[in-house]
């Protein structure tokens, strides 16, 4: 992705105003091209004028996608904003449902648009790389062609799950050497080769390739881990910025920020990463056994430095108490498996807690699976329905339950939303938090 300077004919002085005005123009009939005007980005607000101001080199982010902060929260970090990008405008906090192998496991598109009214979903370069390929992905027209989902992706850079594959991978500068998890097969996973395999998949927004490290770990390792992802992160934007989106549409590139617990680590790389002046910018190495608090102090930290004006990824994250207090920290955007994963496995969640449907007590409850919630099937079936279907072991109560977690998960940032915009985020959240983490 180009920057603003990069669109100025070589022989224009960008700092003309005749010259600006020109490639606004020329931006503005190409954002009507694809679409985003009728979104409200147009040369006529700041999404092509600033762009000037703001963007250093290597400059591949700011020319159409963009984040703007709508309101704050008086009493934490909180944020409501809106990322523009080419398949629609995606309000933050925001949670994704995670879409790992090309489809969120048992709720489909409809119900994820009309149901959980997801804004932005969640796929895997690892595991699309391996299946179905990205020879398919590219006849398929990428991802969304693939899937039919329509609206805005994101995709891991499988830096996590070549860090999971422990027994199977080797970690050198060159990048990861791993075996696949399908058939044994080798394969080798670069800064550059990531790169190409996100082009190929088409998400809105692409991840840069880092090594995630287990907890606890030694603080020389940690180092080493950390600055071998900044050497590989230079690497990704040199090979970003000398390839093109395949689709028709712009794709944003987020670092991430690593450094495990250590409070210096971990300021360190989000001065690093924070330096590159990208479009939005990703925490990982977080939720990998830590406790909560030592998660949420590095979080702090890391949202800090990083820019304001830029939205903040928390990958893999996670409970929905651990969702809204990163949100009080400034975080914009979340993905987690728990959701799908604790749903299959008959845990529901609520605003009074979590429901394990498995358990006898609720064999003859015929209240509503949760009369708090908004989902279809929250009013449509009953505890001792549903616990009777995953004692039979049937499909439908995994789906079902699938999709009232997405769904709880969806209304949780939406109300959270709503909070931040009306100043009372922080006492709703104080008094929320206590009751999400009761079992029931």
């Amino acid at each position: 992705m180009r920057g603003f300077r990069d669109q100025i004919p070589r022989d224009a002085n960008p700092t003309n105003p005749r010259a600006v005005n020109d490639v606004n123009a020329e931006a503005t009939s190409k954002a009507e091209a694809i679409g985003l005007v009728n979104q409200g980005i147009t040369s006529s607000n700041h999404a092509f004028i600033t762009t000037a101001k703001v963007v250093q080199e290597p400059k591949p982010y700011l020319c159409r996608v963009q984040f703007e902060i709508q309101a704050k929260d008086p009493h934490s970090a909180a944020r409501v904003g809106a990322l523009h990008t080419a398949h629609g405008v995606v309000p933050t906090p925001i949670f994704m449902p995670v879409g790992t192998q090309g489809t969120v496991k048992a709720v489909g598109p409809d119900l994820l648009e009309h149901d959980v009214r997801a804004h932005l979903v969640l796929g895997n370069t690892y595991h699309l790389y391996l299946r179905p390929g990205t020879e398919v992905l590219e006849q398929a027209g990428g991802l969304h062609g693939f899937t039919t989902w329509s609206g805005p992706m994101l995709t891991d850079s499988g830096g996590f799950q070549v860090y999971s594959l422990e027994d199977r991978r080797k970690i050198r500068e060159e990048g990861v050497k791993f075996q696949s998890h399908i058939d044994g097969s080798t394969h080798l996973f670069s800064p550059e080769s990531v790169m190409d395999v996100q082009r190929s998949i088409g998400a809105d927004i692409a991840m840069a390739f880092d090594e995630c490290t287990s907890y606890p770990i030694e603080k020389k390792y940690a180092r080493e881990a950390m600055e071998r992802t900044h050497r590989w992160l230079d690497r990704c934007l040199v090979r970003w910025n000398a390839t093109e989106p395949k689709y028709g549409f712009e794709q944003a590139l987020f670092p991430i920020v690593q450094g495990s617990t250590f409070s210096d680590l971990r300021a360190e790389s989000a001065e690093f990463v924070a330096a590159k002046n990208a479009w939005g910018n990703a925490i990982g190495g977080l939720s990998v056994g830590e406790p909560h608090d030592e998660m949420y102090a590095m979080t702090a930290e890391v949202c800090a430095i990083l820019p304001a004006d830029r939205p903040r990824y928390l990958m893999g994250v996670g409970t929905p108490a651990n969702i809204l207090e990163s949100i009080a920290l400034g975080v914009d955007m979340f993905d987690c498996v728990m959701p799908t994963r604790n749903g299959r496995n008959g845990q529901i969640f609520t605003r009074q807690g979590t429901v394990n449907l498995r358990n006898a007590k609720w064999a003859r409850d015929f209240s509503p699976l949760d009369p708090d919630g908004d989902s279809a099937v929250d009013a449509r079936y009953t505890k001792a329905y549903v616990h009777h279907l995953f004692r039979a072991d049937e499909a439908l109560g995994r789906q079902i339950a699938s999709q009232h977690n997405l769904r709880f998960y969806l209304a949780l940032v939406e109300e959270a939303r709503a909070r931040i915009a009306d100043g009372s985020f922080r006492s709703w959240k104080d008094a929320l938090v206590p009751k999400l983490t009761q079992r029931l």
